[in-house]
């Protein structure tokens, strides 16, 4: 496996850039056809392939739900590459009483543990309902954090609300890491990038930004360069890729970003373009 830059969050050792698999499951934030277009794409052979290259140039964590089709390929995965994948697993269950059995925190996050998830952070569905502006704290979270830990694995928060983090620092939640949303566009985020930028700086624990492309409304070089200019040594860059080639781009423009080069991907090249050349 090749080396690419590490941080550690509770005590385990992650890559900084993490693989996102909203353009494998099927999640464009486009249009339904779009939805379609990549769950007709993604077989399970396609997705292995995806993680083979991030595997084998050191980019061995995934985030995703829980989602038995995807733990398949990422086994295929490790089978090939004899890499481990690390599984950050974002679990949504029933936060208000009277919902389906199967459904209540326990039974899924037994389900989580039983896919391999080394961190499992509550989905934004569920942190964000839990968040109380008014008091400035995050209900419950320490009933769903000590039930993390009981199945042995690390505790984190998935949100969109940047108050989540600050809540989480104020009632000293026993949480190892944030996921965040956090992109040059704006995209989804509820209140400024800069507003965002400073929270994530201010963080008490490594947060795991997302949509750092704003879901493919960015150019690769231009969305990376934003991020990785701007986070923390510790923090992490969560990103999804529809094809190997995609997954190759990513890692070698992070790759000299993080150098503090400018990258030498290659163009697009089109016939209204043409008077650019030399």
């Amino acid at each position: 496996m090749s080396d690419f830059p590490r941080t550690t969050v509770g005590g385990v050792s992650l890559p900084r850039l993490i693989i996102g698999t909203n353009w494998l499951l099927g999640y464009s934030h486009c249009s339904p056809a779009k939805d379609k277009f990549i769950k007709d794409l993604q077989t399970r052979e396609r997705m292995t392939a995806i993680f083979k290259v991030f595997m084998t140039r050191g980019v061995n964590a995934v985030m995703a739900p829980l989602s038995e089709p995807l733990e398949q390929a990422i086994r295929d995965a490790e089978d090939a590459t004899g890499v481990e994948m690390i599984r950050i697993l974002t679990p949504s269950f029933n936060i208000t009483p009277g919902g389906n059995p199967a459904e209540e925190p326990e039974p899924v996050l037994d389900r989580a543990k039983a896919l391999g998830a080394t961190i499992c952070m509550p989905h934004q569905c569920v942190t964000d309902a839990l968040i109380d502006r008014r008091t400035r704290v995050i209900r419950d979270i320490d009933r769903y954090t000590r039930l993390i830990r009981e199945r042995g694995m690390i505790p984190g928060l998935s949100t969109h609300m940047p108050e989540a983090i600050v809540y989480a620092d104020m009632q000293d939640a026993d949480v190892e890491t944030y996921i965040q949303l956090y992109n040059a566009a704006g995209f989804l985020m509820q209140v400024e990038a800069d507003w965002v930028m400073g929270i994530i700086k201010n963080a008490r624990k490594p947060v795991m930004t997302i949509k750092p492309l704003a879901a493919g409304r960015l150019l690769p070089v231009v969305g990376l360069a934003f991020v990785w200019s701007t986070l923390r040594s510790c923090d992490m860059v969560t990103i999804g890729t529809t094809t190997p080639e995609e997954a190759h781009e990513v890692i070698d423009i992070s790759l000299a970003l993080l150098a503090g080069e400018v990258p030498e991907s290659a163009l697009q090249k089109t016939r209204s373009k043409a008077s650019l050349t030399y």
